[in-house]
């Protein structure tokens, strides 16, 4: 149980707009696995905390509990990534890292390994001459290694991917939206 008011490190995984100026977020944090949380206010033009909050950042949020959702009260952009954000190819595989994550992970999962392997991986696809299959396959491996599922026989990526999706009994949402732009 978390305290009444907490921080953590965490990567913002999903966001979903909520009332007129609210959004809910999915973070996957360091200290409590995956979190849903509040950001009040977040999409107003003046926003102190609309910018750390983007998919994909690293981010320190400082918490309060509420009843249904964690409330954000304050943050700290300690990484935003913003090299492979003008790269087509490596937003699309920082999508599916996070989508993977929020889908093999069940809320308030702490799993350490889990959130240093996005964590790695997003930096990795941060440098310029970084070998998206590689990391795409490794990620892919790590995830499946550290959340207790077996490997498929070949470890070969379109193998890998029917085995993702045979656990998650659902297709990859980033997989459809990256042929749907190719």
């Amino acid at each position: 149980m978390r305290p009444k008011t907490f921080k953590v490190q965490a990567i913002i995984l999903k966001r979903i707009n909520f009332s007129e100026a609210d959004r809910i977020l999915t973070a996957y944090s360091k200290q409590y696995g995956k979190l849903s949380l509040i950001a009040k206010g977040v999409r107003k033009v003046k926003s102190r905390k609309a910018p750390s909050l983007e998919l994909f950042n690293l981010v320190d949020i400082y918490s309060a509990r509420g009843k249904n959702l964690d409330i954000i009260t304050e943050t700290q952009l300690l990484n935003s990534f913003n090299s492979f954000k003008k790269d087509l190819a490596k937003i699309s595989l920082a999508y599916e890292f996070c989508e993977l994550t929020d889908r093999f992970l069940q809320d308030n999962q702490k799993n350490t390994r889990v959130f240093e392997v996005l964590k790695q991986s997003l930096e990795r696809l941060n440098k310029e001459n970084s070998n998206l299959k590689a990391l795409e396959k490794e990620f892919k491996i790590e995830l499946l290694k550290n959340t207790g599922f077996g490997l498929p026989q070949s470890l070969d990526i379109k193998d890998l991917n029917n085995h993702l999706e045979n656990i998650m009994e659902k297709k990859l949402n980033s997989s459809s939206f990256l042929k749907s732009i190719s």
